[in-house]
This record gives C-alpha cells, structure tokens and sequence, in this order.
C-alpha cells in the first residue's frame, strides 16, 4: 500500500470498514446505494456527529453551552438528531430560522445572524421572538422601526466587530473593515443610548472566525474575547443575559494537517472562567459550532463511469462532481486548490495502485474530484468516496449548473 494511502485512513479512522469496503451507519455503499436508488449521495454518520458533541462536552466546561450552525448542515434530519444533542441553533436566513423553531428547539435559544436581513426577515424574527444578531446601526434602528409597527420588543444581541482577530483561522470574520458586526468602538456609542429604544437586548455575539485547529491561535482569541466582552458588560446600562464567543474550532481536510487537540484550549478557558467569573455571574455564555459537528460525519459517495489515459494522466471520470461539492473542487474559499481525502469505496486497500486524477461530468476544467492521487486501481463501476464532507456540501454547490441530476443525502 502506498504512503499516500496510508495517510488518508489514517486520519479518517472514524468509520467502519468490511471486507475491504467502508461502512456507513452499518451500511455499505452499493446498499446506501439501492436504499436511495440512487448512485451519487451524501452519507451521514449519526454516531460520528455524537462523538464530536461529546469531546466538545468533554473538554469544555460545562458553564459554556454548545450551539450549533445550521449553515454547516441544514439537512433536516442532522438537525432533528441534533436537536437534544446541543443547547442551541444559529440561523442565518428566514428558513433557517424556521427550520430550528419547527424541530422544538427553545425560542431563546435560537439566534438569527448575518448581514442583509430584509425588513421581511427582521419582521419574521422579530414575532417569533429569536435573538437577533444585529450587524449594524442601521439594522438596529430598522429594529426599532419594526418592533412598534408590530407592537412588539425585538429581542437582540450586538453583533461586535472586534479590533483583534482569530489568527490562522480558515476564513476571518473580525479584525478591520467587515461587513459583520459594528464595530467595537461603534458599540461602546450604541450602548450609551440603547436603554431608550424599543429592543430588549439581550447580550452580545463575538465571533472571529473559523475553521482554526491551531489551540494557541483560538486560547489567544477567547483571551482577548472574554476581555472585550467584558468591558461591554461594564458599558451596559442593564446586566446582559448572554455572550456568544464565536466558534472557530476546525477539522482536518488537507495533507499535514491534524486534529484539533482541545487539552490546552480547555484549560484556558477554565481558567478564564475563573478570572471573570464576577464580571459574567449569571451571564450564559455560548460557543457555536458547525463543521466541527458534522464536517467528518459526513462523505460524498459517486461512480466511475469511465476511466481514460490523456498523454500520460490517468483519468476516473465519475457522475458527481463541482455541482454537487463545490468546497471538495476548490471553489468554496481555497486560494490554491488542496485535495480533500478520498478514496476508493469499495477497495479501500490494494497492493495494486496508480496515481490518478479524479474529475467529473461537468464541461469545466474546475470540475475535479481529486488531482493526482495515489488509490487502489480504480475500474469503471467503483467507489469514489471524499471524506470531510459532512458541512458545506449540498447546500453550498451549484446543483442546477449544466442541468444535472441533484444529489440525495442520507442520515444513518
């Protein structure tokens, strides 16, 4: 076998395999397969999503509640299993919202965040009485506008900017200029005048950035966030009920990398539990997650429909692609293309291997699966499985894009 494969199981150690074939939920993919009648798929692993929640549990204290991002997963059966599993959902959109509030979820336990939101999404939020992330002035006052028209209190939380950033993190979403959040500076003003308006605020959102598996880049951000967080509750006219201190925690897709090891992340964060605990006495304070939940729970499953020899390449041209997983293809974020781990499904190991390319059937160059890896000798019919693939799939791609079949997704 080679290295390279050796790696890739390695790090994706968190299914089942039988007779040299991956297991899934205690199913195989030719049986996933007849299941959806359907040859192109997602796969979700109930007790993968289970186990990220409780080494979360495990290592975090127990003071700090878990929220989970709908965005990462929206399908509705990963949050349904989700729902008694965690203290909270984070929304982004009007149906988002509506997903949460339909699976039982608390009302003040839903969050709704996000630049943009329409009168029609405030208006939404604002009678179903969620917390409202608020990113800026003017979407308070818009608040405030629609609040009276609808007779009642909006219920929010300022979104803060945060002059720092998280370091290392996947994508940055403080420190500068951002369309997320106002600024801190900006917040400090609002809040000298926000016991006179119509909202009842509930606390403050901090978040970051995400996708970090550095322990030393997130201990450095919730340092800085607990200290800012603190001086905006000493700034409060009225004693805030929550602070949301963002999320962050990564997982690893690309070769080198590793898991996020939580030992020093959680010691920090006893330790500044302890050295605020006067400040945040009674305050509840929330971390959210989303791919750390349900990223490695989750594969895209396709077939090889032809294999091909181009001027020295060898070539597996499968019936998924870009249009079904468009992070995997390199165009959801990565300035350099690195290739998620994939493998063959149905012969995870092989003493016979070649180095290939993987595309799809799209009439795109962009449209590739994996660039020159080495598997197990591939044959028309097999198994092409990318792991990580349990956030931002579906969803996040352009399944309308040349008019191909949509993808199924499947809970076990």
């Amino acid at each position: 076998m080679s290295q390279t494969i050796a790696v890739q199981h390695e790090s994706m150690s968190q299914f089942c395999q039988h007779n040299n074939a991956l297991m899934l939920g205690g199913f195989s993919l030719q049986q996933i397969s007849t299941m959806l009648d359907k040859d192109v798929f997602y796969a979700y692993d109930k007790a993968v999503i289970q186990q990220q929640v409780q080494r979360f549990r495990a290592a975090v204290p127990p003071r700090i509640k878990l929220h989970y991002a709908i965005k990462a997963n929206p399908y509705w059966p990963v949050i349904q299993y989700l729902r008694p599993l965690v203290d909270g959902f984070d929304v982004a959109s009007q149906k988002e919202m509506l997903l949460a509030l339909q699976s039982g979820m608390a009302v003040r336990d839903i969050s709704f965040a996000g630049p943009g939101k329409t009168d029609a999404e405030l208006s939404a939020a604002i009678c179903a009485g969620v917390t409202l992330n608020v990113e800026s002035a003017g979407e308070l006052n818009r608040l405030c506008q629609l609040g009276r028209q609808l007779q009642q209190t909006p219920q929010v939380a300022l979104r803060v900017n945060p002059a720092f950033e998280l370091k290392a993190s996947g994508m940055k979403m403080a420190g500068g200029a951002k369309p997320f959040g106002i600024d801190e500076e900006q917040v400090l003003e609002l809040l000298a005048n926000i016991a006179d308006m119509p909202v009842n605020l509930r606390g403050f959102h901090i978040f970051c950035g995400s996708q970090n598996l550095k322990p030393e880049a997130l201990i450095e951000a919730h340092q800085l966030t607990f200290a800012l967080a603190a001086k905006l509750v000493a700034a409060c006219p009225y004693k805030p009920e929550l602070i949301n201190l963002g999320g962050g925690f990564g997982i690893p897709y690309f070769p080198g990398e590793k898991r996020l090891d939580l030992t020093a992340v959680s010691a920090s964060l006893q330790q500044l539990l302890q050295q605020y605990n006067e400040a945040f006495n009674d305050i509840e304070l929330v971390i959210e997650l989303g791919r750390f939940l349900v990223a490695e729970a989750g594969i895209y499953a396709c077939k090889v429909v032809d294999k091909k020899v181009s001027r020295g390449t060898t070539y597996l041209v499968c019936n998924g692609g870009l249009h079904h997983h468009l992070a995997n293809s390199g165009n959801f974020g990565q300035v350099i293309r690195k290739n998620y781990p994939v493998a063959i499904g149905n012969k995870l190991s092989s003493d016979t291997t070649e180095q290939v390319t993987i595309v799809g059937p799209l009439c795109t160059p962009l449209d590739i699966l994996a660039d020159r890896v080495t598997l197990p000798q591939a044959n028309v019919g097999d198994w092409v499985v990318v792991y990580q693939s349990g956030a931002y799939g579906p969803t996040a791609s352009p399944q309308d894009f040349l008019g191909h079949p949509a993808v199924a997704e499947i809970l076990l």
